[in-house]
């Protein structure tokens, strides 16, 4: 019976991203760049947040939990990643497998539903301006983001025990660079059928549900620009819903070709590439877009920066 604990709560091994090549060595210290980026980006962005009175508005405090959300994403992965390539080893204990797991997992779907909320709040800052006070008060801000928080976690901690329940074959080796769900799931042995059932339904209501209320949020935003008469206002709608949709394009668009793609397309360099892009490039660009299109935090910004001078 021990030996078969044993054999269940065995190391699984990382394939990794790189290898000893001299091109490796440069990608990795380029990913390494990027990861330091997406890490300062979103922390200022927070910081920012937090320390200007301005900003304290449920639209700003949905994009600091955006931000959150990216800032515990990228080092859910990243950090362990590199540990190993940084070391020569591959193994991950069967604990840690599953922790990366549902982090990784709750991250990714809460940051789908945030952003299928936050287009609600462009909706009603645009349809609806005079009562946006009312329909998007900070209680509502504070439920929105303890509704994406919580059902994306409920979600991914079914999902992980459920997963790491199951038997698994062979050498344990996960030809990934981190513990994701399909590159895990080829290893488990046995009928999975009625699973992948069900993670069919969990991606709909993830994935294709908050773009469903996405489109139909910006259908609805589209349909007041057209009528509105004044070209400043609808450079101002535009420019409102410019970073959180370039956001949407990226976040569902690197996630879809991630994770929604038929099962004969995939490789394993292909879903790296993918993981790359939706787990690492898209955090990074996040902050970016919102700091630099967005007039109240590059103000914020600004402002801090012109401190920290007269402080000198």
């Amino acid at each position: 019976m021990w030996q078969r604990n044993q054999t269940y709560l065995a190391d699984f091994i990382l394939e990794g991203l790189f290898d000893d090549s001299l091109t490796h060595l440069f990608l990795f210290s380029l990913t390494m760049v990027v990861f330091l980026i997406a890490v300062s980006g979103n922390s200022l962005t927070i910081l920012l947040i937090c320390a200007d009175p301005r900003l304290h508005t449920p639209m700003y405090f949905l994009l600091s939990q955006l931000s959150l959300m990216d800032l515990m994403h990228i080092s859910t992965t990243i950090p362990k990643m590199a540990t190993n390539y940084l070391s020569g080893e591959k193994s991950i204990s069967f604990v840690g497998c599953a922790a990366q797991h549902f982090l990784y997992l709750s991250l990714g779907g809460a940051e789908c539903l945030l952003l299928a909320l936050m287009s609600y709040d462009r909706y009603v800052a645009i349809c609806h301006p005079l009562r946006y006070s009312v329909l998007m008060n900070k209680k509502v801000g504070l439920m929105m983001a303890a509704m994406s928080w919580l059902g994306a976690s409920v979600n991914s901690l079914l999902h992980t025990v459920t997963l790491m329940h199951f038997p698994f074959c062979g050498a344990r080796k996960i030809h990934h660079f981190y513990c994701e769900f399909p590159a895990v799931l080829k290893l488990v042995c046995g009928d999975i059928s009625f699973y992948e059932n069900a993670v069919y339904v969990s991606s709909i209501i993830l994935v294709l549900l908050p773009i469903l209320l996405v489109s139909t949020s910006y259908a609805f935003i589209l349909h007041s620009v057209i009528h509105m008469h004044s070209a400043g206002s609808k450079r101002n709608a535009f420019a409102t819903c410019s970073s959180h949709l370039t956001v949407v394009s990226l976040w569902f668009g690197g996630g879809i070709f991630a994770y929604m793609r038929p099962r004969s397309q995939h490789t394993p360099l292909q879903d790296k590439v993918g993981s790359v892009v939706y787990s690492i490039i898209t955090p990074t660009l996040n902050p970016l877009i919102y700091t630099l299109r967005n007039k109240d935090v590059a103000k914020a910004l600004r402002k801090v920066l012109r401190r920290d001078i007269i402080t000198q």
